[in-house]
């Protein structure tokens, strides 16, 4: 009995392969001279005139044989995937994470979705923002974010001294440098706050999204193993259209 999985591992050779053929089919038919031929024999006017020998040309392509060549390359493409389409109604699988089912008889489309999709969420979860590791944050619960203990800091403003390197004398005024101090002059109290999550929490969430990931592969592999039923419409739709 086909499996799923044989099918869809097929279908990209037959499609390559009808599309390939059909083409060569549609160039063979665009050149008249290879679909004409000719016979005709000549005959002196006088006995005793020229005799030139009989020219012939075989008709190359026959468009009843091209239509028959093409409705057998089409009509087994047709076949697989209404074999694989037919299938895809029926495969389903359960998506079980941790021994818990989480969707229960996925069709095999959604899966292939989903598969999708959590890739790009497996690459939104990963550039989520990340709270400073260098501080030590507490919940707020009241306001939804985060935020550190207060930090007392002192403020200082630079003062001019003055600085006597010598004293004035009776023909010489002292010699002064002037120089600046930090003096102390308040407190900043500092709280920051931050609507990032912490590390601990993005790699939960990178966990759960891999967990789900790996689930949804084995769900499609296993609904992939789904036993087909051969489709036969390709007879059908050619007997029809070139019949």
């Amino acid at each position: 009995m086909t499996k799923l999985n044989q099918i869809i591992a097929v279908e990209k050779g037959v499609k390559s392969g009808a599309l390939r053929d059909l083409t060569d089919a549609h160039h063979a038919l665009q050149k008249p001279a290879l679909l004409a031929g000719i016979s005709r024999t000549y005959q002196p006017k006088d006995e005793d005139g020229e005799v030139l020998p009989p020219e012939s040309t075989r008709v190359q392509v026959k468009t009843e044989d091209v239509l028959r060549r093409t409705a057998t390359v089409l009509t087994r493409l047709f076949d697989v995937t209404a074999t694989k389409d037919w299938a895809n109604c029926v495969a389903r699988a359960d998506v079980v994470v941790d021994g818990r089912t989480l969707l229960a008889d996925v069709p095999v489309s959604y899966l292939l979705f989903l598969e999708k999709q959590l890739v790009d969420l497996h690459t939104f979860v990963k550039k989520l923002p990340l709270l400073d590791a260098a501080e030590s944050w507490n919940f707020e619960e009241s306001a939804d974010y985060w935020r550190t203990e207060q930090v007392r800091t002192i403020r200082t403003k630079k003062v001019p001294r003055n600085h006597v390197k010598a004293e004035a004398t009776e023909k010489h005024p002292a010699q002064v440098e002037v120089y600046y101090e930090d003096v102390p002059v308040g407190y900043w109290t500092t709280v920051k706050f931050s609507g990032a999550l912490p590390a601990r929490r993005v790699n939960e969430l990178l966990d759960r999204v891999e967990k789900l990931q790996q689930a949804v592969k084995f769900a499609r592999e296993e609904a992939n193993g789904h036993e087909v039923t051969d489709q036969r419409v390709g007879d059908a739709v050619f007997g029809y259209l070139f019949g």
